[in-house]
């Protein structure tokens, strides 16, 4: 989720756990805490690929959280402020912080590396956009209010009660999935297309609009569907793909990561002489977000590429039309695919 939201969780997190030890410090240890898991965009992991595929992983596992709580627990008990909390407390405040940052980046559809080192698989429910309004405001406005001194003898109830309801909004996106998973399951039956892979996301900013994409033998559709649709309202468009070239390059580590990271979910394009390999879970055709050069053609021959990242800026234009398409499937989302350009 994005910097903010992690924030606003941290902060209610430590307040319910710390609040009546620390009062409004609690919320700066949450706010402090709960960004730390993403500070792992500062390392370098060895080149664009392999930031993008170890990105949420060490950080974000579970495991190194539980282990590392109680060190951050007794280095806080070293100042002054911290003492009146006894170490179990702070050990289990920041594992909550922590582990809650992990379990919310989880809902995403990114992949989020919870059980690293025993395994790098990454997780992701794909319930909810990176970015959604609806899940940070309540969490958000309970943070403003507890900064208020005349709010203060509510504080706890408006903390609790921000939580129940942004938690509230997760089990809504997972019931919403479900059902849009089976009315375009319904939707692929009928036209008798069969997939190897598949997820379904929602588009941004709402959990009532869901974009999904079913890769086959050839290339991928890509579907939109809205909470209020019929089957029979399902978008469906059909795009190819060159996923044999990677037939030539297979020994390529960096690809390999990207087809693990992926689940599968990429598509391989040649543009004039590049050859790109595109995560098709983030982004719409034509402006994937994670887009990178894994090949040059040259002399009728394929060589590794520079696995640059490649920019693919969502049109902030087609916004409008993603909410406009939530009540009237007579909208066409389908996209002029555009070449991806340079950083």
């Amino acid at each position: 989720m994005d910097s903010l939201t992690q924030v606003v969780l941290g902060s209610a997190v430590a307040y319910t756990v710390l609040g009546n030890k620390l009062g409004r410090k609690s919320l700066l240890v949450g706010a402090a805490f709960g960004t730390l898991p993403d500070l792992d965009v500062l390392i370098n992991f060895g080149g664009n690929v392999e930031n993008f595929v170890y990105h949420r992983s060490f950080s974000h596992s579970l495991l190194i959280q539980l282990l590392v709580s109680p060190l951050f627990a007794w280095l806080l008990l070293k100042m002054n402020w911290a003492k009146g909390v006894s170490l179990r407390r702070w050990s289990v405040a920041l594992f909550l912080i922590l582990s809650t940052h992990s379990l919310l980046d989880s809902f995403t559809v990114y992949g989020t590396q919870l059980l690293w080192p025993l395994t790098t698989y990454p997780f992701g429910i794909s319930s909810i956009f990176i970015i959604d309004p609806a899940y940070t405001l309540p969490l958000l406005l309970s943070c403003i209010a507890l900064c208020l001194a005349r709010m203060w003898p509510y504080a706890q109830r408006i903390n609790t009660a921000a939580l129940i309801v942004s938690s509230l909004y997760l089990a809504w996106g997972l019931a919403a999935k479900w059902h849009i998973e089976d009315k375009i399951h319904q939707a692929l039956n009928t036209q008798n297309i069969i997939f190897k892979h598949f997820e379904s996301t929602p588009t941004p900013f709402n959990t009532l609009l869901w974009r999904a994409v079913a890769v086959t033998e050839l290339g991928h559709y890509e579907i939109y569907a809205s909470v209020f649709d019929d089957a029979d309202n399902v978008d469906m468009q059909f795009y190819p793909s060159e996923n044999t070239l990677l037939a030539k390059l297979d020994d390529a580590r960096q690809i390999k990561l990207l087809q693990a990271f992926t689940k599968g979910l990429y598509g391989v394009y040649q543009q004039d002489e590049q050859v790109i390999m595109s995560d098709l879970r983030m982004g719409l055709e034509g402006y994937y977000v994670f887009s990178f050069v894994v090949a040059q053609q040259k002399d009728q021959q394929l060589i590794p590429g520079s696995y640059q990242q490649l920019s693919n800026r969502f049109p902030l234009d087609k916004l409008g039309l993603i909410f406009a398409r939530i009540t009237d499937p007579n909208i066409d989302l389908a996209t002029t695919v555009k070449e991806p350009t340079s950083p």
